[in-house]
């Protein structure tokens, strides 16, 4: 019998992590078209989307500085901007800045939890969003999805529940959250969703997703 908690007081928050240089796709992977839109409007959309259903109280963008092509589609998105000024130290880095900012901002509601979205998964769907949210608000606990069509790769978003965004002091690099929480027996839930929601990390990846449709 799993164990249950009451999550953290306040509402769900995204951190959108787009500060990513995008070595592999040759640079400005995010501003690359996708089915006639940059890649970075197609996550920003299912923010937007989650946002207006109330799922989340709103959300920042963590991008690096000088793209100003990029911080204009996040901030029509009603994102709130935040720099990471050495991206270069990777996810672990971006992931910090935008987690920092909830936990300093005066947000009315208080944050209680953020959604980790990470800005190259074009697939990312408002409908997910929501049952992350929802399996939060019953357990407390962290969550991600485990698409069915991927079910070896951890899923994404990733929600964190704000006591344990201290953990993000530990990491470096391009690692994230999800394998400290997963290896705390009782502190991250998987959910099945259909379908997949696969990065785009090259040019190839990119042209996959447009052959599809």
């Amino acid at each position: 019998m799993k164990l249950t908690r009451t999550p953290s007081a306040g509402e769900a928050y995204a951190v959108v992590l787009a500060a990513g240089a995008g070595a592999r796709f040759g640079g400005d992977k995010l501003l690359a078209s996708l089915h006639g839109r940059p890649l970075v409007a197609h996550a920003a959309a299912a923010v937007v989307e989650a946002i207006a259903a109330g799922t989340l109280a709103g959300g920042v963008a963590v991008a690096p500085p000088g793209m100003t092509a990029l911080a204009r589609h996040l901030e029509a998105a009603g994102l709130r901007l935040i720099e990471n000024t050495d991206p270069s130290l990777g996810i672990a880095s971006s992931l910090r800045t935008g987690l920092v900012c909830l936990e300093q901002a005066s947000l009315r509601p208080p944050a209680g939890a953020a959604v980790i979205v990470l800005a190259d998964q074009p697939l990312l769907r408002a409908d997910v969003i929501a049952r992350l949210v929802a399996a939060w608000r019953t357990s407390g606990r962290n969550v991600r999805p485990r698409y069915a069509l991927a079910p070896e790769v951890p899923g994404h978003p990733l929600l964190v529940d704000r006591a344990h965004w201290p953990l993000s002091s530990g990491l470096a690099g391009d690692e994230g959250l999800g394998r400290l929480l997963a290896a705390r027996p009782g502190l991250l839930d998987l959910i099945d969703v259909p379908g997949a929601n696969p990065d785009v990390d090259t040019l190839a990846d990119l042209t996959q997703l447009e052959q599809r449709g």
